[in-house]
């Protein structure tokens, strides 16, 4: 589309705008997030259970954001809560290389 700008002469002079050209679109087929929480009805979170916190956890021991889990804002704040208090109760570590050693194989 061509712009008329004035040019330090006075004079005016036909410029083209310069339109990006954005890469196509990757469309990639990830399973819909959802919160398990109200899918499933769970109304408490208890922090004494280390298997199911596990999951909310990354792999060096750091809580997973919501964006990742899929959680509703309130659940979200809710397993963090009851993350750190297994923290400190000592159930979870706060740091590690690995996670999966303080889940129980059955």
């Amino acid at each position: 589309m061509p712009m008329n700008v004035e040019n330090t002469n006075g004079q005016e002079q036909k410029t083209t705008e310069i339109k990006y050209v954005l890469p196509p679109r990757i469309e990639r087929k990830r399973p819909k997030k959802y919160c398990r929480f109200t899918k499933y009805g769970i109304k408490h979170v208890d922090h004494k259970d280390v298997e199911f916190l596990v999951r909310f956890l990354s792999p060096q021991g750091r809580i997973l954001p919501r964006r990742i889990t899929g959680n509703k804002k309130k659940w979200q704040r809710r397993v963090a809560a009851a993350i750190k208090r297994a923290r400190i109760l000592g159930l979870l570590p706060f740091v590690t290389s690995d996670i999966s050693q303080y889940v129980n194989n059955k």
